[in-house]
Order: structure tokens, then C-alpha cells, then sequence
């Protein structure tokens, strides 16, 4: 047992150290170009709205929610949600995240191949994700009782949690498309000057750093599973 928590220790604190750095960056950058007014005064809401003229999209709605840092687009129903940091603040901060989430929107409208799969991959990731962990733990205790029956069952669970991994994968690229089409944005309408918009790309990058962050830790525990597997295998 010492040795599986030490090996579970081993894989996952890197990655964990990656979080914690991933998070106080992307927060850090928010707070400080959330207290950096835009030259134009207009608040996410408003430049929500013409950016999604802009784009063709003027039939999706613009809804503030409570979550902070909550911001989302909802494909399903067709709904842009912003937090209130973000609807209501005039910042450079506020103008980066909209367009953003806008440009997950554009994606939606134009078939973006890995938003698609993304999408598809919801109900699996979420299966797989929580069934996976029970089927993990199951198996281990299984093996213990049955023997190589708990093995079959722990590479079920291996199975299904590396479904979660994949949608984590397919999150990267569809999170980095939407990041390039913001700055393309940003640059091309003039919501910013070019303080500004190194201002938002900073905040973008940062939120990127996140969903790395994400993925290196997924890929941590499908490697401390399937090694688990392997070694109960052997003895």
C-alpha cells in the first residue's frame, strides 16, 4: 500500500505543482487587467454584442450568470454567459475572455471539426469519468478477493477513464483555436490599442496554461492506472 500511494504521490505532484502555478497565473492576470480600464469604456456585455454582429451571430443571447470566472457559450442554446467580472466591467481583462467565448461561438457557427468531436465526446467523458473511478477502485479491491477477475475490471475502469482523457486532449486545440480567433478579433475591430491588447493576450495565455495544466494531470493518473494494472498483472 505504501508503495501505491508513493507511486500515486510520484505522478501526480508534478502536475500538481503545474495547477497551482496554472491557477495563480491565470488569477493574477485577471486581477491585474480587470483594474485596467479599455480605452472605449465598454463593458463586456456591450463589446459582447458587437463582436457577435460582427460575426453574424446577433441571434445569440447575452446572459449574466453568478459563478465568477463562470464565463461561458453554451452550443446547445445558443448563449453567451458572463460572469458578473466580466458583463459589467469595462476592463481589458473583461474584453479578452468575451472574445474569447466568442470565439467558440464562431466555431460553433462554422463546423469547427475539433469543437464538434468535443461535443461528442461529452456524454462518454462524463461516463467515463465517474464510472471509470468506480470501476478503479472496484477492481483493485476485486483483485484482491478474486484475482485475475479484478484485473478485468480495473481495465474496464482504465478504459473509461482514458475517455475523460481524450475529451481532455480535444479540449486543447479547441480552447487554443478560440484563444487565436480573440486576438484576431481584438486586432482587426480596434475594441483595443496595442497596450491593451497585450494587455487581453496575456489573460488568454494564462487561461491556457489551465487546460495544460488539466490535461498533464489526466495523463499522470491514466499512466499511474494502467502501471497499477501491470504490476498487480505481474505478481
Amino acid at each position: 500500500m505504501f508503495l501505491g500511494i508513493y507511486g500515486w504521490l510520484l505522478f501526480m505532484i508534478p502536475p500538481l505543482i503545474f495547477m497551482i502555478y496554472a491557477q495563480a497565473k491565470v488569477n493574477s492576470a485577471f486581477k491585474k487587467y480587470s483594474r485596467v480600464a479599455n480605452m472605449h469604456r465598454v463593458t463586456g456585455a456591450q463589446a459582447a454584442e458587437s463582436l457577435l454582429r460582427d460575426n453574424g451571430l446577433a441571434n445569440i443571447k447575452v446572459e449574466q450568470i453568478k459563478r465568477k470566472l463562470g464565463d461561458h457559450y453554451d452550443p446547445r442554446h445558443k448563449v453567451l454567459r458572463l460572469s458578473p467580472e466580466v458583463y459589467g466591467n469595462a476592463s481589458v481583462a473583461a474584453l479578452g475572455i468575451v472574445a474569447h467565448e466568442i470565439g467558440h461561438a464562431v466555431q460553433d457557427k462554422t463546423g469547427y471539426a475539433f469543437l464538434r468531436f468535443r461535443t461528442a465526446l461529452v456524454p462518454a467523458a462524463s461516463v467515463g469519468s465517474q464510472l471509470g473511478w468506480f470501476c478503479i477502485i472496484g477492481g483493485v479491491f476485486l483483485y484482491l478477493l478474486a484475482g485475475e477477475f479484478g484485473l478485468t475490471v480495473l481495465w474496464i475502469g482504465i478504459f473509461l477513464f482514458a475517455l475523460a482523457v481524450l475529451f481532455s486532449l480535444v479540449t486543447l486545440p479547441v480552447e487554443f483555436n478560440a484563444s487565436n480567433r480573440a486576438r484576431l478579433m481584438l486586432r482587426t475591430t480596434g475594441l483595443v490599442s496595442v497596450e491593451e491588447y497585450n494587455g487581453a493576450s496575456a489573460v488568454l495565455s494564462a487561461a491556457a496554461l489551465t487546460y495544460v495544466a488539466s490535461f498533464l494531470q489526466a495523463v499522470a493518473q491514466l499512466m499511474f492506472f494502467i502501471l497499477l494494472d501491470v504490476g498487480l498483472g505481474r505478481r
